[in-house]
């Protein structure tokens, strides 16, 4: 998953064949820098998904913002978003961006015109909100359906008579409302009075239940870090010499015996000082990780404590897996029409492990953790065990709200190679196993037996 929080379009970097926006790649271009685009790309201009207007005279954009009867100018006046930097004229009607050719093209078409109501100005009040933020998820949100997730409930528990602004009571009670959803992908972030607040729905049972343990310390992010701590030093007690912490930490690798053991905590951020999506200082990790796996008979794949990512991270590894490429997961806006995008897993050019691995999951694994669970199910070397994921599989949209406040929400469909989407429910393993019961420890040990072969 990949966010942003500025109100552009979100951001996809996946390194996969794509047909995106129900079209062919090779039915884009020529590519041309959104500058040079001349008269061609002016115009009003609808997106595929995600309730974008755009505006684009003389090269210059205007972004609005559409959520059933609403329309709204974005408040933060910034398109300045690599998303733009490209232009494919398709049709005099039909016109995409890209931040470069091979990455994920956006989809707009053409309309007569700016919506009248788009430029009516107004004062927004806590009940207007409260029916902007009912309108963009009854638009846009996949989730409907799932988990006793219904439009109506949402809507009941958003609605307000009150006619002032927004303040931190309507904002107390629009987060009541966005918790029931159990979405982790669902969030909330406004500054009232000077300060800022922030909401951020669906947390793992098993975080939910460290952060609530007063044995663990004395306030929820403490008990957080010391169940992050004891799931950690769990694992090096079991590798041989402790194992290697690499990439920023965000890797720990080596081996019990003879079987590999590679732990994944995000797909992303593996150095410091470079962009979070830089893959630079992973790739020698994998390297030297799958190098000393060569010959083994099994492989342990761990992402139960994996936050999430870039997707274009976890197609990235899961090649270290594959043999040849293999259909991961598809995906295409809530709203849509035409092909869902697909995503595959491309064999690395690099050092690879083909033989036998257990992929290791639980309710912690979340967002690119789970389109890395797609990528890895989709190869016949690979099984999936452990506990259910998530369930919050689609990109993160960013939805500044027309007072000044940001609404977060899921607005994708993803689905696996069977067609079946996850959203909401998680991925099941093929084998059960708690991943936390007694404790992590046990879990790797049941494995590594089981990929052991017998004396």
């Amino acid at each position: 998953m990949a966010v942003t929080l500025t109100g552009k379009l979100i951001r996809y970097a996946a390194c996969a064949t794509l047909v995106a926006a129900g079209m062919s790649p090779a039915l884009a271009g020529p590519w041309v820098p959104m500058a040079t685009a001349g008269k061609a790309a002016d115009g009003v201009w609808r997106s595929r998904g995600y309730g974008h207007i755009l505006v684009v005279h003389g090269g210059a954009r205007t972004l609005y913002h559409v959520a059933g009867a609403f329309c709204y100018r974005d408040p933060t006046g910034d398109t300045d978003d690599d998303t733009y930097r490209r232009v494919s004229i398709i049709s005099p009607t039909h016109i995409v961006f890209a931040a470069s050719a091979d990455q994920t093209h956006y989809g707009f078409d053409r309309i007569a015109a700016l919506p009248r109501r788009c430029t009516v100005q107004r004062s927004w009040t806590a009940h207007d909100l409260g029916e902007v933020i009912a309108a963009t998820f009854a638009d846009l949100y996949p989730g409907f359906g799932r988990r006793g997730r219904t439009l109506g409930t949402l809507t009941a528990a958003l609605a307000t008579p009150v006619t002032s602004p927004p303040d931190l009571g309507f904002f107390q009670r629009a987060t009541q409302a966005l918790a029931r959803l159990d979405d982790a992908h669902v969030g909330l972030q406004a500054t009232i009075a000077g300060v800022d607040h922030a909401f951020e729905g669906g947390e793992a049972p098993t975080i939910s239940s460290a952060r609530a343990n007063p044995a663990l310390g004395a306030d929820p992010a403490e008990r957080e870090r010391a169940w992050s701590k004891s799931y950690r030093e769990g694992i090096t007690g079991l590798l041989d010499g402790g194992g290697h912490h690499v990439a920023n930490r965000r890797i720990l690798w080596g081996t019990t015996g003879r079987i590999g053991y590679l732990n994944i905590v995000a797909m992303g951020a593996f150095d410091k000082d470079a962009p979070p999506d830089d893959m630079h200082a992973l790739d020698p990790a994998l390297d030297d990780a799958l190098t000393a796996f060569q010959g083994l008979p099994g492989v342990i794949v761990d992402v139960t404590n994996n936050r999430g990512g870039y997707d274009a991270i976890s197609l990235h590894i899961a090649g270290r897996f594959a043999s040849e490429r293999r259909l991961a997961f598809s995906k295409r806006a809530v709203g849509a029409k035409g092909a869902y995008q697909r995503f595959e897993v491309v064999p690395s050019d690099r050092v690879r492990y083909l033989g036998t691995v257990a992929l290791l999951t639980s309710d912690v694994t979340v967002s690119a953790g789970e389109t890395f669970t797609l990528a890895m199910r989709a190869l016949p070397n690979v099984r999936q065990i452990g506990g259910t994921t998530r369930g919050a599989l689609s990109d993160q949209l960013a939805k500044p709200l027309p007072n000044g406040w940001t609404l977060m929400l899921p607005a994708e469909d993803y689905r696996d190679p069977a067609g079946r989407s996850q959203e909401g429910v998680g991925i099941d393993p093929a084998r059960s196993l708690p991943p936390f019961d007694p404790d992590h420890q046990t879990m790797i040990r049941r494995v590594v037996q089981s990929l052991s072969p017998p004396r």
